[in-house]
């Protein structure tokens, strides 16, 4: 994983990859209570914010779409999201599957759906567009 994502602690959303398949992806992260962010979001209910469910798809997008060999090298940023609704909280102890569909990639811009669940129960989704940089 950073092998390919320049992201590094406390910012890596992706404790690891379970299944590449084609356009598919389908990745980890273990929330944990000692996640930084469990300070102030909320002290006393520690909750995962949704906006890092979201980079978490983000990062796993990027994982599928940089592991391509003509992207080697290059960086996948964050350009939109759409359709995105958070469900359920996701709390310390959870482990934060993330499912991703490359939609579609044209040039240097990508679209891919993602669905995070907890236990087989959804909660979060949306839509990500990405764009490639780097190396050509």
């Amino acid at each position: 994983i950073m092998q390919i994502l320049p992201h590094r602690y406390p910012f890596l959303m992706v404790d690891r990859v379970t299944r590449i398949d084609g356009n598919q992806i389908t990745a980890e992260k273990n929330v944990t209570l000692n996640e930084p962010y469990f300070q102030g979001h909320f002290p006393g209910h520690p909750i995962m914010p949704g906006v890092l469910q979201l980079e978490a798809m983000a990062q796993v997008a990027g994982i599928l779409t940089l592991k391509q060999a003509d992207n080697a090298g290059k960086i996948a940023y964050f350009m939109a999201a759409d359709k995105v609704k958070w469900r359920k909280p996701v709390k310390p102890g959870d482990v934060l599957q993330i499912d991703i569909e490359l939609l579609r990639a044209r040039g240097k811009v990508a679209k891919a759906k993602g669905v995070c669940t907890v236990r087989g129960e959804v909660v979060s989704e949306a839509e990500i567009t990405f764009t490639l940089a780097g190396n050509s």
